[in-house]
C-alpha cells in the first residue's frame, strides 16, 4: 500500500494559495518582502524568500504588481511592493473564487 504524504499535500495547498495571499496582503498598503513574509508566518502561512521572490516576479510581469525602491536607513535601499489596478480586480475575482471553493468544501464535508 502507498504511504501518504500528508505534510507534502499541505505544502501543494499552501502554494496553490500563495499568490492570492500576496494580492490579499498588498491590498492593503504596500510593503517590503520581509513585511509580506512576516504577515505570512504571523497568519501561520510559512515561506521562505526563496519562494517569494519568483512569485513576485510572476506577478509583477503578469502586470498585478508593481514596485518601487525606497532608501533605507538600515543599508542598501529597498524594493516595496505595491498592487496595480489589474491586481486588484484579480483579487477580487479570487475573493469571489475563493468563497465559492470554501463553500464547496464545506457542502463535501458536512454531507
Amino acid at each position: 500500500m502507498e504511504t501518504i504524504n500528508v505534510d507534502n499535500i499541505k505544502a501543494q495547498m499552501r502554494k496553490g494559495i500563495l499568490e492570492y495571499c500576496i494580492l490579499s496582503i498588498l491590498s492593503k498598503g504596500d510593503a517590503y518582502v520581509s513585511d509580506i513574509i512576516n504577515e505570512l508566518k504571523d497568519s501561520e502561512m510559512i515561506v521562505v524568500e526563496g519562494t517569494l521572490y519568483p512569485l513576485l516576479t510572476r506577478q509583477k510581469n503578469q502586470g498585478l504588481l508593481s514596485y518601487r525602491w525606497e532608501e533605507s536607513t538600515q543599508g542598501p535601499p529597498r524594493k516595496y511592493y505595491a498592487i496595480t489596478d489589474k491586481g486588484s480586480a484579480v483579487l477580487g475575482e479570487l475573493d469571489i473564487v475563493w468563497t465559492d471553493l470554501v463553500r464547496v468544501i464545506d457542502n463535501i464535508r458536512n454531507k
